[in-house]
């Protein structure tokens, strides 16, 4: 597994991160740790989290995952990079999520004891929380890195204008400053190509996608005629709506209808062309791959080793360039 530095920070990670919201819900702790397992076989030494996981859970399930991880990290807690995020809902007050100091400053603290470790690598946004002043969250962000409780802080799910603006606040301030951004990204979802991963590149911000093979429906496992398969992200308690919204509909089958001939001409399985399609950004650093069961972590591993041939990029460019475009454009 190849290394890459962060950003523009001195620290080098591996060019996979694996992505644990299965964790407690899709996948039990003895899979779960499987998983883990192979992973640290496989060279990956990036973990990413969050105090929400496990992703379709709920209330009762909140902290499971980071749970699940910490206890898989006794003993060895110095050998991974470790990332976790806070803003979703966590509790019953409505204090619980957000990014206030007050429940930023508390959501560090609880996500440290349930990992087990007295700092986290990267802490990060989980979304925007647009009620909360940039101004109140990145100081209590600041506060949290100076206190030796995170290394770095980054965000997830922001527009490139409020990422822009945090890293002017910050600047201008001299607060720790935003190193990392996590945005959704794959052939099927595209936009982000116009803005936020030109200004990654300018401000030299590390970009850690998500969802590179569109919660799956990019492995070809998925029929259209059979409907959303049990036990997958498309039909998951809270988020089965969320990702048949973004993905399960016909213009998305169409286009895999489409891809099928080229990723045959290729001699690539449909997985490592999608993952090694997202790799080949120059803006992306690591995408985060996840997995309920180990050999799907196996298969993505191998994928990742994908060399993707320029002629092949090109025609994958061209053929999903809808994505790209705004609804305005298209």
């Amino acid at each position: 597994m190849q290394t890459i530095r962060l950003g523009t920070t001195g620290l080098s990670v591996s060019r996979l991160v694996l992505g644990t919201m299965t964790f407690g819900l899709q996948s039990d702790e003895r899979t779960s740790h499987a998983i883990l397992d192979v992973a640290a076989e496989g060279g990956v030494n990036f973990l990413d989290t969050a105090d929400v996981y496990p992703v379709g859970g709920n209330l009762q399930t909140v902290g499971r995952t980071e749970e699940i991880v910490g206890r898989w990290l006794r003993g060895k807690r110095d050998r991974f990079i470790v990332a976790t995020k806070a803003v979703g809902k966590v509790g019953p007050s409505p204090w619980d999520q957000g990014a206030s100091r007050k429940h930023l400053l508390g959501a560090i603290d609880a996500s440290l004891r349930r990992l087990g470790t007295d700092y986290v690598d990267l802490y990060q946004l989980h979304a925007d929380d647009r009620t909360t002043s940039l101004e109140e969250t990145v100081d209590a962000l600041d506060q949290i890195v100076r206190s030796g409780k995170a290394r770095y802080v980054g965000v997830s799910n922001f527009l490139a204008y409020r990422l822009a603006k945090a890293l002017g606040k910050q600047e201008t301030r001299g607060l720790a400053r935003f190193v990392s951004v996590q945005p959704r990204y794959n052939l099927l979802f595209r936009e982000i190509e116009r803005e936020l991963l030109p200004l990654a590149q300018e401000e030299g911000v590390a970009v850690i996608p998500y969802n590179p093979l569109a919660g799956g429906l990019l492995t070809g496992k998925h029929r259209r005629e059979g409907g959303p398969s049990p036990g997958t992200r498309f039909t998951l308690g809270s988020v089965a709506d969320r990702y048949q919204e973004r993905y399960w509909h016909e213009r998305a089958f169409a286009t895999l209808d489409a891809l099928a001939p080229l990723v045959a001409q290729s001699g690539l399985s449909l997985t490592a062309v999608a993952l090694a399609w997202v790799a080949s950004h120059p803006a992306v650093t690591a995408p985060i791959v996840g997995a309920s069961r180990p050999e799907q972590l196996v298969e993505s591993l191998r994928a990742f080793d994908t060399a993707l041939d320029p002629e092949l990029k090109k025609k994958l460019d061209e053929l999903t360039v809808q994505y790209r475009l705004g609804d305005a454009e298209r």
